[in-house]
């Protein structure tokens, strides 16, 4: 090998697009490039315009263009493909510079922006002279990812004002503008320019005009997008591209391209860091630290390139010192697989990947004799449970279940009190109904008799085997801390003859090194103090990612007070990659104002959050009746399945299943809808289950709470109606009796419906029969 090749993201994206006969003849071409750039048949020019690119052919029609970035330590040649273009989109004015403010290489097409504002900022595109002459290519290899739209914006008065007016060249060149694109940027007047520009920009300066073009002021643009993304860069940057191509997302181009090109844009979206994202990745914590952003923001990939980034650099071994651990049970299968992309099988096999409740059923087992395990029950079991010692044991009537159980759960066990004189003392936050002392013995008593009645069932909760794993875990840390106590009072010696059970004492020790936890809003106080326990307090030990705007169980903790402490280390990511503007924009109103925690004292909102990708508005449908809105449903579904399945340019055609859900409020509603679109209109469904989806139908349906992690090409959210979002039926009792917990409902349910909203990436449509859900954006 005589050169080192590397694909460039945009490349990657462009190739991915391609006729496969075009991807063969690529990875033909890199073969014959990396053994020798200088092979006559490649034709290696540099153009015209920038010196800095070179174009070489791949076939007739095709060109790549390549950027040298000089010899890499072993002495060979670095070359960096910055785009795979039709020959006739080969031109002049085609640019590679390095970021000032993140130090990487960034390709450059005037192309993308709109003739508008071409003309008005006096530029032609000049078609490189090397390809006037080229022979004309077949008809038929038309380019498949042309650089420049096909529609272009409406003609536009030379007096309309600049979409940027309130910005000046310095601001964009400061909050990290590519330079070839400032003044171009400067004489955008239409949304539908600033979108032509943005689609194919570098990909901060697309954030930065998105802000700026949604109505961020510079200085938040700055705050939120610019200054996150920055590098420190040492003088003469600019000129270093062997550096930058170090700090540039890149894919290297070895003998595995063709599975890579295969493999699709999901392979790019699982892989690829921002730069933002890249400096969560990387950095050294002195202890626990968070990531928080909305949804479609990267966190979980974050969280799983901080899992591949630690595995990496664990000392040899064969024991599992990294958990990785969720609430959702139906994404630990898909934590696994994706990771699993990420690091090697030796080092997959370092990683204990599990579900919260499953490893705290695990400690339980391991600290329970033979015969007794007690088995789980549900919550709506236990309440039945719960009413009959209501019944034999609160002749006055003076509680309800709902109150005690959630008093039970979110007090007593979230606080592990153990003695009533615990209780008498507690904080109750959040918990709105005031209790005298006489009342909290009361409460006590009767939730004593129905742990009594639970433990002669030998059954408990998942709540209670949360607390119960918690303490386990908790007693284990405190004998660790004990004895290295010990150790260091005699100086490191042996503890062999002050150990009462030497054989388990003497080899403790906390199972984990290290702890990445996703979608940590949905944690119990009882799972942080279990989590806490089971790494030693240090550098790196737990990695928390989370959106408390997606918290749909009703559990507000606060890390502080359970031992973990995120003050200064805590990050926050605004760009979704998912879902479009248009969806983020009618999802935000959802959750409107509210106040919401940041698993800490302090708050969060979703400012600054936003997207580059754009699409149609959704849909919010007002139906009839019930039969009205299931018609309408499918005949949606039907169109939704020929816009999936049309045949693209190559003459092939998608497969339809997965791509497309209808989600609901409840179990009843997804059944009464399967059977509906199945028997009405011939629609086949799969169910979504805590398993996965069940059935091999083209259409998911399920609840609100099956779609959290999920994600669908198009979204159909109906029943959206008043009194099932929220349940008024359920809540509204609450709303004389318990200020605090009638809000927390209402809470719950605009989050289900912000949650269930954002898994739509393309398309969302919301429909009602009578009123509209107060939550909705209708009103």
């Amino acid at each position: 090998m005589t050169a080192r090749l590397s694909l460039y993201q945009k490349a990657e994206n462009e190739l991915y697009k391609m006729d496969s006969s075009v991807k063969t003849k690529f990875y033909d071409f890199c073969h014959l490039f990396r053994n020798d750039p200088a092979h006559p048949k490649l034709d290696l020019k540099p153009l015209k315009g920038d010196r800095r690119i070179f174009r070489a052919k791949i076939d007739p029609s095709y060109r790549a263009l390549l950027a040298p970035v000089g010899v890499g330590p072993d002495g060979v040649e670095q070359w960096l493909v910055v785009a795979v273009r039709h020959r006739r989109l080969v031109y002049e004015e085609l640019s590679v510079a390095i970021n000032r403010i993140t130090g990487e290489i960034e390709f450059v097409d005037l192309g993308v922006v709109g003739q508008s504002v071409l003309k008005r900022a006096g530029i032609q595109l000049t078609p490189d002279p090397a390809e006037r002459g080229a022979p004309e290519a077949d008809a038929a290899a038309e380019p498949v990812a042309a650089a420049a739209p096909v529609v272009e914006p409406a003609a536009v008065a030379p007096s309309a004002e600049p979409l940027l007016a309130a910005c000046t060249a310095d601001d964009l060149r400061r909050l990290g503008v590519a330079e070839a694109l400032v003044e171009v940027a400067l004489l955008v007047t239409t949304d539908e320019e600033l979108d032509q520009l943005v689609a194919g920009a570098p990909r901060l300066t697309a954030e930065v005009l998105t802000g700026l073009g949604a109505g961020m002021s510079v200085d938040e643009v700055e705050s939120e997008i610019t200054r996150p993304a920055a590098t420190v860069l040492e003088a003469g940057f600019e000129d270093d591209m062997g550096a930058a191509l170090i700090r540039t997302a890149v894919t290297t181009v070895d003998d595995d391209l063709r599975n890579v090109l295969a493999e699709g844009d999901f392979r790019a979206w699982k892989v690829y860091l921002h730069p933002t994202q890249r400096k969560i990745v990387e950095r050294n914590y002195s202890g626990p630290a968070r990531v928080s952003g909305g949804p479609g923001t990267g966190k979980t990939i974050v969280a799983l390139h901080r899992t591949a980034r630690l595995a990496a650099q664990l000392q040899p071994g064969r024991d599992k010192p990294i958990l990785l651990t969720t609430y959702t049970k139906n994404l630990t299968a898909d934590l696994r697989s994706r990771l699993s992309s990420l690091v090697t099988p030796d080092l997959l096999a370092r990683v204990d990947i599990k579900h919260i409740d499953i490893l705290a059923q695990g400690i339980l087992n391991e600290n329970s004799a033979a015969g007794a395990q007690r088995s789980l029950i549900g919550d709506a079991q236990a309440k039945e449970v719960l009413g009959e010692v209501l019944f034999e044991y609160d002749a006055q009537r003076r509680w309800d279940a709902e109150f005690l159980f959630d008093e039970w759960e979110q007090v007593i066990l979230g606080q592990s009190l153990a003695t009533r004189q615990d209780y008498f003392k507690a904080r109750r936050p959040g918990m709105g109904r005031a209790l005298t002392r006489p009342e909290r013995g009361g409460v006590w008593q009767v939730l004593e008799q129905f742990t009594l009645r639970l433990n002669g069932m030998k059954r408990e909760t998942w709540a209670q085997a949360a607390e119960r794993a918690a303490r386990y875990e908790m007693e284990r840390a405190r004998k660790i801390q004990d004895r290295a106590e010990r150790k260091a009072e005699i100086g490191g010696g042996d503890l062999t003859h002050r150990d009462d059970n030497s054989s388990a004492v003497r080899y403790l020790r906390h199972r984990y090194q290290h702890i990445v936890v996703d979608e940590a809003q949905d944690l119990s106080a009882a799972h942080w103090k279990m989590l806490r326990a089971m790494a030693a307090p240090g550098p790196n030990d737990l990695f928390i990612a989370g959106d408390t705007h997606q918290r749909i169980y009703d559990r507000q903790v606060t890390l502080s007070t359970v031992g973990i402490n995120i003050r200064g280390k805590a990050s926050k990511l605004t760009l979704s990659y998912r879902t479009t503007q248009e969806i983020l924009d009618q999802a935000a109103k959802v959750v409107g104002d509210s106040t919401y925690d940041d698993l800490d004292d302090g708050t969060e909102n979703l400012s600054g959050y936003h997207s580059l990708l754009r699409g149609p508005a959704p849909e919010f449908v007002a139906c009839a009746d019930w039969d009205d809105e299931i018609t309408q449903l499918a005949a949606r579904l039907k169109l939704w399945r020929e816009e999936i399945t049309r045949p693209g340019e190559d003459g092939s055609v998608r497969d339809p299943g997965g791509a497309m859900a209808v989600c609901v409020a409840d179990g009843d509603m997804a059944g009464r809808v399967a059977a509906d679109l199945s028997l009405k209109h011939g629609i086949t469904t799969a169910t979504l289950t805590k398993d996965g989806p069940q059935g091999g139908g083209e259409v998911h349906i399920g609840t609100m709470h099956r779609f959290k992690g999920l994600e669908y090409q198009k979204l159909a959210i109906i029943g959206a109606s008043d009194g099932i979002l929220p349940r008024t039926a359920l809540i509204e009792k609450f709303a004389h009796t318990d200020p605090k917990r009638y809000e927390r409902e209402l809470k719950q349910s605009r989050n289900l419906l912000f949650v269930a909203a954002t898994r739509a990436r393309d398309a969302l449509l919301i429909s009602w029969h009578g009123a509209p859900s107060p939550f909705l954006p209708v009103h």
